[in-house]
């Protein structure tokens, strides 16, 4: 993110577009005061508008890892975080011997806590665009494989049987993978059911 230069009619005006412009809370911006609003004769010639310079004192990436360094340190865990940034998402791995807490069954507390630290995100960065997409000990990829072979595994039997299966509830991301593993199969069709937490995928006969 660069700094911003802006004026306005008073500094609360330029400071506001500033921050607007730069799509972050002004407890998150560094403001340098340029020029002071002066009114000229007659209160128009010669009036001089408010000038500031406003920086951001926090990245999200120096965000993300402040909000879960203090999350650690609050549930008493030693990790270490790292974070890879691309065009499309923020991906931030958490490593360390006792982080798999963090983690839940099936993944849940996972799901929860990246919802959370998204929220945040975007609450101090409304411009950012991206996905911020949390792992802990590779914990996602490791799920995705056992999903993918689990679908597998229900559609090899759906076109055995001819009968329809119902898989557990499971997450957003985790529906995506069984959809996406099936997608190329011609005699088999995959939707969701049910309202979360407990929608889960039915796997069917096309």
């Amino acid at each position: 993110m660069k700094d911003y230069e802006a004026t306005g009619r008073t500094l609360d005006e330029a400071i506001d577009k500033a921050i607007t412009a730069l799509g972050i809370r002004k407890e998150n911006a560094e403001i340098k005061i340029i020029d002071e609003p002066a009114q000229g004769l007659l209160g128009i010639i010669g009036s001089k508008e408010a000038r500031v310079m406003v920086k951001v004192k926090e990245n999200p990436v120096d965000y993300i890892v402040k909000y879960m360094d203090i999350l650690l340190h609050i549930m008493d865990i030693e990790g270490e975080i790292n974070i890879r940034e691309d065009d499309e998402k923020l991906d931030v791995m958490i490593l360390g011997r006792d982080v798999g807490v963090l983690i839940g069954r099936r993944g849940r507390t996972l799901s929860e806590i990246q919802y959370l630290l998204n929220v945040t995100v975007r609450r101090q960065f409304n411009s950012l665009n991206k996905m911020v997409v949390l792992d802990i000990e590779n914990y996602r990829s490791r799920r995705e494989k056992t999903l993918t072979q689990l679908a597998k595994n229900v559609a090899r039997k759906v076109s055995q049987d001819g009968k329809e299966q119902t898989l557990e509830p499971m997450t957003p991301q985790e529906r995506r993978v069984i959809h996406i593993a099936l997608q190329d199969y011609p005699d088999i069709m995959t939707y969701s059911k049910g309202q979360e937490p407990h929608r889960k995928v039915v796997v069917a006969p096309r």
